[in-house]
């Protein structure tokens, strides 16, 4: 990874919150109707983004709708066989579970339900996910095969025997994990700065029809996880969307923060921290922490 560049003002603040938190951090925090008022910190480096991915695959999806080539309302019976591990959702059911399409994805970005995820993306096709990312201009972004394509490398790249093993490998601070896991060629990955031209294309109707970025955005506003990005904007007044994302050591959140005065924020925040500890409340806090101190001086810049 390239060694991150020293600036001024909040970057230098934010460099500095990431390092108190023990994260290597990477951001891109800009106003939505005004893209080029920014708050940057290495917004081109591409890392494995976790579940973040579930965010291009809804635009697909909703791309593939609009066109008539898939009908959201097409209903996939999910048996145990096709259970992917998570902690959340289908994933941790025991029998056959009969849904739409449309309910699928709803699960896949509200809870992050990874079964759910993976018979989307079945049902999209990664080609089309990559196709569309181009076509919205994100150059480096890559689905490959979602989370069971990172879930199976992650298990050839650790030798180990199971998922299991693998994921204790990753979380096992005392063992050195291999150069590959992190590597983002073969899992799906992105950058700061491609996430935060789709969450813009998602809120200024460009990434599918008026109805389907409708229903993106209230699938985003209802995402229960308030420990990273939503954590620093603790407001009733205030709403924040979002897809959080996690892989080992690394803790992402891609979102937007609408402000009670109406001005709207695109806030994509990546991280790796220095543990593999599943449990790091200061890894998690410092994305909404990083995201407000990114927000503020874009507020305090306006008309400048």
């Amino acid at each position: 990874m390239r060694q991150p560049r020293r600036g001024t003002g909040a970057e230098r603040t934010i460099r500095s919150m990431f390092d108190d938190a023990g994260v290597r951090g990477w951001l891109h925090v800009a106003e939505l109707h005004r893209p080029s008022a920014q708050v940057v910190i290495d917004p081109d480096e591409q890392l494995p983004l976790g579940s973040v991915y579930k965010v291009p695959l809804m635009v697909a999806f909703c791309r593939l709708a609009d066109a008539g080539r898939i009908d959201p309302c097409r209903r996939l019976t999910l048996e145990a066989a096709d259970r992917v591990a998570g902690p959340t959702g289908v994933s941790v059911l025991h029998d056959p579970v009969t849904m739409s399409l449309r309910d699928l994805v709803t699960l896949m970005m509200t809870i992050s339900d990874n079964t759910a995820a993976a018979a989307v993306l079945r049902a999209v096709g990664p080609d089309v996910v990559d196709a569309v990312c181009r076509d919205l201009g994100m150059p480096d972004t890559r689905i490959h095969g979602g989370v069971v394509s990172t879930f199976s490398r992650l298990v050839a790249e650790t030798g180990a025997q199971s998922l299991d093993a693998a994921l204790a490998r990753v979380a096992d601070n005392d063992t050195v994990v291999p150069a590959g896991v992190y590597d983002p060629a073969f899992k799906a990955s992105s950058t700061p700065a491609d996430m935060a031209r789709l969450l813009r294309a998602i809120w200024t109707g460009e990434a599918a029809s008026d109805d389907r970025c409708a229903f993106m955005r209230d699938v985003m506003r209802r995402q229960p996880w308030t420990h990273r990005l939503a954590s620093g904007f603790p407001y009733d007044d205030v709403t924040v969307y979002g897809k959080t994302g996690t892989f080992g050591s690394l803790r992402h959140e891609a979102g937007v923060v609408e402000l009670a005065d109406g001005s709207t924020y695109t806030a994509v925040v990546f991280t790796q921290a220095a543990r593999a500890d599943s449990r790091l409340p200061r890894a998690d806090a410092v994305i909404g922490a990083a995201a407000r101190v990114a927000v503020e001086e874009l507020r305090g810049n306006q008309g400048t």
